[in-house]
């Protein structure tokens, strides 16, 4: 395993993050209803065994979420964390879009949400604090300031260790970075964003902002709902049996959902498929797997202490941990960064144009 800082913080995180989207009681069902063919994907056996795999092979961070299966996800986390020294793991939650029926301040990211949501995590993780606290989403309910002097606030009280924020745009971040100085309240350490070879729009501001200001990046969804899994053929024209977009794509799934794209969002695109050429004829070179190279690129990527996985099976998970250990060249760097480029829209492209020989390195 390889470690690093997380963001400017003095914590030290294994590169890669375990996900726990995936882990539920079994009551719980993803990308859609039963009737569509839906399941439960861990239930406690399974995620337990994935944990301990994930342990044994270094990794020391887990991330969940309250809103993880009714947060079935953060209990399953907090009956396996009894059994372990709690200091040794990292234990990463996030607050803000658990939507409780018939409750009016839920979701958001109020003082009032916030600490009823902590005191609630903190009871299913059965642990007396948080490592790291993200905020799910920007809330436009709530001002900023609220936010960050809850954030503070439980900082002070040891209930929380490090706070970040999650799904943001570069202005948003660049305001709480500044709020936070001026004030002198919690700073967001770290940003959880959507950002793979088939997601590359954070780059266009997000990126250069948190490099900025010190806030270190982790990527969620970095083999895009399975897109760059390995799985995926323009040949056959739909996606595998029993695969996640599989069920994504079935009748009565959720549409339009980011982190789990149906067939026709990516098929009907001829950049997923170029993307996808280009990532399978490195990996054909390197001996590697599709979903190692594409873990590999980020991971290479400046200011990303960890990458956020998701798995099912331990079968994915060993074929995730052998993305560390080894980097790709800059002429494979290079390789992937052409095919899987966007074009910058107005005014990114200009800048970037007249600003050619103007970077400071």
């Amino acid at each position: 395993m390889e470690y690093s800082y997380l963001g400017s913080t003095g914590l030290r995180v294994s590169r890669l993050c375990l996900g726990t989207m995936t882990f539920s009681r079994g009551d719980h069902y993803v990308f859609g209803p039963k009737e569509s063919g839906a399941t439960a994907l861990c239930g406690q056996e399974e995620a337990e065994k994935l944990m301990d795999r994930f342990v044994e092979a270094g990794g020391n961070f887990i991330d969940t979420a309250d809103c993880y299966s009714g947060g079935a996800a953060e209990e399953l986390v907090g009956w396996w964390l009894k059994k372990r020294e709690r200091s040794s793991i990292v234990v990463a939650t996030k607050l803000g879009i658990y939507n409780r029926p018939g409750d009016l301040n839920s979701p958001g990211l109020s003082r009032q949400n916030i600490l009823r949501s902590v005191e609630e995590s903190l009871s299913r993780l059965q642990t007396s604090y948080i490592d790291l606290l993200y905020t799910h989403v920007w809330d436009y309910g709530t001002p900023l300031e609220e936010t960050l002097e809850t954030l503070h606030w439980l900082v002070q009280q040891g209930k929380v260790r490090y706070v970040g924020g999650s799904n943001m745009t570069g202005w948003q971040v660049q305001l709480a970075a500044s709020l936070a100085k001026q004030e002198g309240i919690a700073k967001y350490s770290v940003l959880q964003q959507q950002y793979s070879l088939l997601c590359r729009e954070p780059e266009w501001e997000v990126l250069e902002v948190a490099a900025r200001e010190g806030v270190g990046i982790l990527p969620w969804s970095p083999l895009k709902g399975g897109w760059l899994s390995g799985k995926m053929s323009r040949k056959v024209g739909e996606p595998p049996e029993g695969s996640r977009v599989q069920l994504q794509s079935a009748p009565g799934a959720a549409q339009n959902v980011q982190s789990g794209p149906n067939w026709s969002d990516m098929a009907d695109k001829e950049k997923t498929w170029r993307v996808l050429d280009e990532v399978a004829s490195v990996a054909k070179e390197k001996g590697k797997s599709v979903a190692q190279i594409a873990l590999r690129w980020l991971l290479d990527k400046n200011n990303v202490p960890s990458v956020v996985i998701g798995v099912k099976t331990l079968d994915q998970l060993e074929d995730n941990l052998a993305a560390v250990g080894w980097s790709l060249t800059k002429e494979e760097m290079e390789r992937l960064d052409a095919a899987s480029a966007l074009p910058a829209p107005y005014p990114y492209e200009m800048i970037n144009r007249l600003n050619k020989d103007r970077r400071r390195i």
